[in-house]
C-alpha cells in the first residue's frame, strides 16, 4: 500500500488556480461533484448570494432604522458592525460549506457533539419559510391588483371602506394644500390592506382565525408553485433564475429612484432620511439596532450561505465574494433608502404633514404607505406594478435559499435514498410548508404571521450563530480552521478575521442576545395585544430551536463508548469522513490532531478506498516548527 504523501498540500493553491476557468464562469472541470452537483458557473453562486442577502428587509427595514437612529450618523455603527460581525461570520459560513461540500446538518461532522446546532437551524429556516412565502403571496395579490386602470386603493367609497376613510384628494384641492387633523382618519390604502386583503375585521384575535381568504390561499399556492419550479433541479435551475431575479430589482430600484428625486418635496424626505444626528451615537440602542440590521440582512445563521457555498468548487475564491456580497448589500440598502424617502417626502408634501407621520417600516411601508404614495403619481398602476414586481423578485431569491437549505440538509443526511429523488422530495417539502401556511391565509392570519416573525428567528438564531463561532474556534480549533482555508484559497486568514472569530463576533452576538432578553416586549399588531398563551407559544418556538443543541448532544454521546468524559472527547472530534468531498482535494489534507483539540501535533489524513469502503491512515508528522513559521508569516 502506498504511504501518505509527505507534504502539507498535495496540490498547492496558486493565484492562477484561483482564477482558472474551473473556479470561474466556464467549465468547472474535474472539481465537480457528479452525484451531488455544483453551480454551473461562478456567477450562479455570486448572484444567488446577492439575491439571498438583498431581500425585503433592505427596502422596508433599513431606511426606517436609519432615520430613527440618527439618520446619516447611523451609517457609522452600521459599517463598524459590518466589519466586526457581518463580514467575518459571512466568510466563516462560506468557508465551512465550501470546504466540506455539506449542508447545515451534515457539516457538523466537524464536531458531531454539536449536530443539534444544525437541527436548530433547519427548524428555524422551516418556520421562516412558512411565513416568508405568505409575504410573497401578499405581494402577488398587490401585483395582480395593479393590473388595472385605477388602483383599487386609490379612493374611498368601496364596500370595504368605513366612514373614517379619507381620500388625500379631499385634503388637496387644486394647487392648495389644506392641513387638517387626520388623527382619527384612515387612508384608502390602509383600509384596502386591513379590511379587504386581510379582512381582519372577521377575526377578534389570534385565537379566532376566522375563515380562509381563498384569494390569499390561491396566491400562496401560486407562490409555492413558483418556488418549486425554480428549485426543481436544485442549484442547476435556481442558479439560472437568479440571473434575472437578483439583477432586475436593481433596474426597478434605479427607475423608482430617478422618478422619486424628480418629485416635488423629494429632497425634504431625503434630508429627513440622511441628516446626521451624531448625538444618537452615544446611545447603546443605536449600536444594537445597527448590529441587528447587519445580522438579519446578511442572513447569517440561516444556513443559506453555507448551503450555497457547499455547491462551489473547492478552490472558489469566496474571500473575494464575501466582500462583493456584503458591501453590495450595504450599498443596496442605502440606495433603497433614497428611493423610499424621496417618495415619502413627496407624499408628506402632498398631504401637508411631516415626513415622520408617513414613514413606517415593515408591511406597513410595503402594503400601506408606498401604495398610497403611488396613487399620487401619474401612471400610478405602472409604478405600483414595478414596485411590487421588485418586491416579488427580492422575496423569491431569499425563499430559494431557505428551501435549498432544507432540501440539501436532509438529502445530505440520506444521500442514497433522497438524492436520486431530490425533485420529488422538494415537492413534498413545498406541499408540507404550504399546508402549514394555510393558517396565515385566514382572516386572523396576520396575527400568526406577526407571532412567527417575532419569535421564529429571534434569540434562537443568535444562539445558533454564537455556538457555531465557539465550536469552530474553540472545539475544532482556530489553527485547524485556518489550515482548511489555506487549503482552499492558498492563504490563511489574518489577525483581523481571527480576532473577530475568537472574540469580537461572538461577543457582539452575545450582546444582541442579552439586549433582546432584557428589552423583551410582548408582541403586538397595531392596537391588538397578544394573549399570554400566544406569547408562551412564541417563546417556545424560539426555545425549541435552542433545545435541539442538548438533544443532539445526548444522541451523539449515546453513540460513543466509555466514561462520560471520554464520550464527550470522542464526540467533539471531527468525524473520520470530515473534510473535502473529492479525493483529489483530500489527499495530503492537513488538519489538527484527531486525538483532541488539546494536542498541538497535527496529523496528515490520507484517504484510500477499498472496494467502495473508505478507510483512513493517520500518520503523525512533526511540524511544530513549520506551524510556528506559518503563524508568524500570517501575522505579518
Amino acid at each position: 500500500l502506498p504511504s501518505p504523501i509527505p507534504c502539507f498540500f498535495a496540490q498547492p493553491v496558486t493565484p492562477e488556480l484561483l482564477v482558472s476557468p474551473s473556479s470561474q464562469d466556464g467549465d468547472l472541470g474535474s472539481e465537480c461533484l457528479e452525484d451531488r452537483g455544483n453551480w454551473t458557473g461562478r456567477l450562479d453562486f455570486l448572484l444567488s448570494c446577492i439575491g439571498y442577502c438583498v431581500g425585503l428587509g433592505n427596502v422596508w427595514r433599513f431606511p426606517y432604522r436609519a432615520y430613527t437612529n440618527g439618520g446619516g450618523a447611523f451609517l457609522v455603527p452600521y459599517f463598524i458592525m459590518l466589519a466586526i460581525c457581518g463580514i467575518p461570520i459571512f466568510f466563516m459560513e462560506l468557508s465551512l460549506g465550501q470546504f466540506s461540500s455539506l449542508g447545515p446538518l451534515a457539516v457538523w461532522k466537524i464536531s458531531p457533539l454539536f449536530k443539534g446546532v444544525g437541527m436548530g437551524t433547519i427548524l428555524i429556516v422551516s418556520l421562516v419559510a412558512v411565513y416568508y412565502n405568505m409575504i410573497i403571496a401578499y405581494v402577488l395579490f398587490y401585483l395582480f391588483a395593479s393590473l388595472t386602470s385605477d388602483l383599487p386603493w386609490q379612493h374611498c367609497g368601496n364596500w370595504w371602506n368605513t366612514n373614517l376613510c379619507l381620500d388625500h384628494h379631499v385634503i388637496k384641492v387644486g394647487n392648495t394644500t389644506f392641513p387638517i387633523n387626520i388623527t382619527n382618519t384612515v387612508s384608502p390604502s390602509e383600509e384596502y390592506w386591513s379590511r379587504y386583503v386581510l379582512h381582519i375585521q372577521g377575526s377578534s384575535g389570534i385565537g379566532d382565525p376566522g375563515r380562509i381568504r381563498w384569494n390569499l390561499c390561491l396566491c400562496l399556492l401560486l407562490s409555492w408553485t413558483i418556488v418549486y419550479l425554480c428549485i426543481l433541479k436544485g442549484v442547476k435551475s435556481s442558479g439560472k433564475v437568479v440571473y434575472f431575479t437578483a439583477t432586475f430589482p436593481y433596474l426597478i430600484l434605479v427607475m423608482l429612484l430617478i422618478r422619486g428625486v424628480t418629485l416635488e418635496g423629494a429632497w425634504k424626505g431625503i434630508r429627513f432620511y440622511l441628516t446626521p444626528q451624531f448625538d444618537h451615537l452615544l446611545s447603546s440602542k443605536v449600536w444594537i439596532e445597527a448590529a441587528l440590521q447587519i445580522f438579519y440582512s446578511l442572513g447569517v445563521g440561516f444556513g443559506g450561505l453555507l448551503t450555497f457555498a457547499s455547491y462551489n468548487t473547492f478552490h472558489q475564491n469566496i474571500y473575494r465574494d464575501t466582500f462583493i456580497v456584503t458591501l453590495g448589500n450595504a450599498i443596496t440598502s442605502i440606495l433603497a433608502g433614497f428611493a423610499i424617502f424621496s417618495v415619502l417626502g413627496y407624499m408628506s408634501q402632498e398631504l401637508g404633514v411631516p415626513v415622520n407621520q408617513v414613514a413606517k417600516a415593515g408591511p406597513g411601508l410595503a402594503f400601506v404607505v408606498y401604495p398610497q404614495a403611488m396613487t399620487m403619481l401619474p401612471l400610478s398602476p405602472f409604478w405600483s406594478f414595478l414596485f411590487f414586481f421588485m418586491l416579488l423578485t427580492l422575496g423569491l431569491d431569499s425563499q430559494f435559499a431557505f428551501m435549498e437549505t432544507i432540501v440539501t440538509a436532509v438529502t445530505d443526511e440520506f444521500p442514497y435514498y433522497l438524492r436520486p429523488k431530490k425533485a420529488s422530495f422538494s415537492a413534498v417539502i413545498c406541499i408540507a410548508l404550504f399546508l402549514m401556511g394555510l393558517i396565515l391565509t385566514t382572516e386572523g392570519g396576520m396575527y400568526w404571521l406577526v407571532l412567527l416573525d417575532d419569535y421564529s428567528a429571534g434569540f434562537g438564531l443568535m444562539v445558533v450563530v454564537i455556538t457555531t463561532c465557539l465550536v469552530v474556534t474553540r472545539v475544532y480549533g482556530m489553527k485547524r480552521f485556518c489550515q482548511d482555508i489555506h487549503m482552499m484559497l492558498g492563504f490563511k486568514p489574518g489577525p483581523y478575521f481571527r480576532a473577530c472569530w475568537m472574540v469580537l463576533s461572538p461577543a457582539t452576538m452575545m450582546a444582541l442576545l442579552v439586549y433582546n432578553i432584557v428589552k423583551y416586549q410582548p408582541s403586538e399588531y397595531g392596537s391588538y395585544r397578544f394573549p399570554a398563551w400566544a406569547e408562551v407559544l412564541g417563546i417556545l418556538m424560539g426555545v425549541l430551536s435552542c433545545l435541539m443543541i442538548p438533544v443532539g448532544m445526548v444522541v451523539a454521546l449515546l453513540q460513543e463508548e466509555g466514561m462520560l468524559w471520554e464520550r464527550v472527547q470522542q464526540a467533539s472530534q471531527p468525524a473520520m469522513d470530515w473534510g473535502p468531498s473529492l479525493e483529489e482535494n483530500r489527499t495530503g489534507m492537513y488538519v489538527a490532531s484527531l486525538a483532541g483539540s488539546q494536542s498541538p501535533r497535527p496529523l496528515m489524513v490520507h484517504m484510500r478506498k477499498y472496494g467502495g469502503i473508505t478507510s483512513y491512515e493517520n500518520t503523525a508528522i512533526e511540524v511544530d516548527q513549520e506551524m510556528e513559521e506559518e503563524e508568524e508569516e500570517s501575522m505579518m
